[in-house]
């Protein structure tokens, strides 16, 4: 298809048009980039993306990423010029209650958004992780007869997105894989925030990206047939490289007051809209759209959904000569996912090891269950032991490797499942010690934000570690990931609590899962039978030990310590209930009989013991019970030496009990 340049040009003008009267409407947004990169924008919505608007999640589409969601008002404009489900009234309702058109691009709430971006960088490594799952998609589902996917991520980001580390994480390693199915557009206007560029970058972007194995293209960013080049020749390169397209804009076009400076960067050219519109010829009409580019972008919809229809011949044929395949996909897709608890065996009645590693032995038979769950590490399989034994690595020879090396790189570990989850098709989950949380815990909280079915497996729990010290001894770690809304947090106590609690975070799909392991052997709790251990997780609380006297005092403890309460119930008496509560999330989600069951109001005698910092507990053991958590930073010695000395013991549990 030739490039319309007139058609295209008039599409752009509407575009900033739609976007000026949105963000003046609402006397809120960021107009910068919207006006800046509408010559992009018209491109790739109006010729170059291979798309179906009437099917946003069509397996084989294009996916197209705004990592500089600040500027959402530039994929709001293309998205209803394109013909998704974004009406002429969800653009008037921009920023508004409710709408599908909120302050920065989210997941779920607008057709044809792929991402929750706003936090600069994240969508690049959301673009990466796309990436990683196209190449994943097309080695494990293409047939030498069929082709279903041979789509291209595509991510437009700013000067901001480009200086964060999330953003350099993922994209070196984007070289070092070779994703050549990845097309990132540098919007290189030199404007950030504050000041125009120079005044905090003066690097030499290409030669970084030349570095880290991309191939470059340098254009006009507001000339159509440059970009249109450009991108055909990104599209169709044999490099085998990722693309890195820097555009240079104009930010702010069409606001002479303010166009090319910082000023344009938000709502500073507002002010001078009326003027602004003449300047692009557009008529008094706000929110207008010239029928000339209604009839454009209907005849461009028309032929991607004859494009549509003939991918759809071809995937009928796929499936009907793949059902094995076929029923994989359609599993994957539809968040389907078997029982899992019915595959795990039962552990030895004897065995004492670390959850780290009955994690190791329970993430086999899950894999084997779930064939689309992949599994990565940042440089630390040997101590996080979540390696897909038989699977594979994921690497440029290798895209059905369902292991990764994402290198010492948490943060960029993060934004890529991120990436794979918005895909849909594989299940990532992603290992490091648990102290490292808070460098990729950013992109964690996106994943809570947009429900994506992520599973973390963080082990090096706790100042169990011991020798290596304070450094890396987590004491606030796991207290500030259960603060995160929608993010499940799991920490189970021996080897079958590490068995329901693997197989609750890969049957849940409508968030995250936080796997907290151990390092250091614990003992496997026997007298507790294994399906109350195993289904006790999934309720995130369960009673571990019942009293055989009338209730007088409960106990509670999650993760290692549950071994002190059992012990320190020994010496307290009859009247002593013992709680085991792993995941906080999952036991206040459950209803209130069975939280009363488990935890009694008339008792408020009540002793909690973990380690870590004391404050998430008090919201079960009440202003009359005791913490016993740690809340000093650890010591460097024998983790069972850290342990006593920073008081968490049976001996403890009893005299905080007695104390009472």
């Amino acid at each position: 298809m030739s490039l319309d340049t007139q058609s295209l040009a008039l599409a752009a003008r509407d575009a900033r048009g739609l976007a000026l009267d949105a963000v003046t409407a609402c006397k809120s947004g960021h107009l910068g980039l919207p006006l800046g990169a509408a010559e992009i924008g018209a491109v790739l919505f109006g010729h170059a993306l291979s798309s179906n608007p009437d099917e946003p999640r069509w397996l084989n589409r294009d996916r197209f990423i705004l990592s500089a969601g600040h500027g959402s008002m530039f994929l709001y404009g293309w998205l209803h010029l394109a013909g998704y489900g974004v009406s002429l009234d969800d653009v008037k309702a921009f920023r508004q209650l409710h709408s599908k058109t909120p302050g920065h691009p989210e997941f779920h709430e607008t057709p044809g958004v792929e991402a929750t971006t706003g936090p600069l960088g994240q969508g690049i490594s959301n673009a990466v992780g796309y990436a990683m799952s196209g190449k994943m998609a097309e080695a494990k589902f293409n047939t030498a007869a069929h082709t279903i996917f041979n789509h291209h991520i595509v991510c437009l980001a700013g000067d901001g997105c480009i200086q964060e580390g999330v953003a350099q994480e993922a994209s070196a390693l984007a070289g070092h894989l070779g994703l050549d199915n990845l097309i990132l557009f540098y919007d290189a206007n030199n404007v950030t925030l504050d000041a125009m560029g120079p005044v905090s970058q003066s690097e030499d972007t290409a030669e970084r990206y030349k570095a880290y194995g991309w191939e470059i293209h340098e254009i006009d960013g507001n000339n159509l047939g440059a970009i249109a080049a450009a991108y055909e020749a990104a599209k169709n390169s044999r490099s085998g490289k990722p693309q890195f397209i820097i555009a240079k804009t104009m930010i702010g076009k069409g606001i002479p007051e303010v166009e090319g400076t910082n000023k344009a960067h938000g709502e500073a050219g507002v002010k001078f809209a009326d003027n602004a519109r003449k300047g692009m010829g557009l008529p008094e009409e706000k929110f207008f759209v010239d029928p000339k580019t209604r009839e454009y972008f209907a005849a461009h919809k028309a032929s991607q959904k004859a494009a549509y229809a003939a991918w759809e011949q071809t995937y009928q044929a796929w499936r009907a000569g793949n059902a094995d395949l076929a029923a994989e996909l359609d599993a994957a897709v539809g968040n389907q996912v078997p029982d899992l608890l019915s595959v795990i065996p039962a552990f030895k009645p004897d065995e004492s090891i670390a959850t780290r590693k009955a994690g190791s032995i329970v993430l086999q038979p899950i894999a084997k269950a779930m064939p689309t769950l992949v599994s990565g590490s940042a440089d630390l399989h040997g101590s996080t032991l979540n390696y897909i034994e038989g699977a594979g690595n994921f690497d440029r020879q290798n895209h059905e490797g369902r292991n990764i090396h994402f290198g010492i790189r948490e943060h960029a570990m993060c934004g890529i499942m991120n990436g794979f989850a918005y895909d849909g098709i594989f299940r990532p989950s992603g290992a490091t010690f648990l102290v490292f949380s808070d460098y990729g815990r950013p992109s964690i909280r996106l994943a809570a934000l947009a429900k994506l079915p992520c599973v973390y497996i963080f082990t090096h729990d706790s100042v169990g570690v011991g020798e290596d010290g304070p450094t890396h001894e987590p004491v606030e770690t796991v207290a500030a990931l259960r603060a995160i809304p929608g993010l499940d947090v799991i920490r189970p106590a021996d080897p079958e609590e590490t068995a329901g609690a693997f197989a609750a975070a890969f049957q849940k799909t409508d968030g995250p899962t936080m796997l907290i392991l151990s390092r250091q052997n614990l003992p496997t709790q026997n007298e507790i039978p294994v399906n109350v251990r195993r289904e006790g997780v999934f309720k995130g609380g369960y009673i571990a030990r019942k009293e055989t006297a009338p209730l007088e005092l409960i106990l509670l403890a999650s993760g290692s310590e549950l071994q002190h309460a059992l012990k320190a119930a020994d010496e307290l008496g009859a009247g002593v209930r013992v709680v085991s509560l792993p995941c906080f999330e999952r036991f206040e989600a459950q209803s209130e009989a069975y939280r009363e069951e488990v935890l009694p109001k008339a008792v408020r005698k009540r002793v909690s013991i973990e380690a870590g910092i004391s404050d998430p507990w008090f919201r079960f053991v009440g202003l009359d019970g005791k913490v016993l958590g740690i809340d000093r930073f650890g010591i460097s010695a024998p983790g069972n030496v850290v342990m006593k000395e920073l008081g968490m013991t049976p001996e403890a549990v009893v005299a905080a009990a007695k104390a009472l």
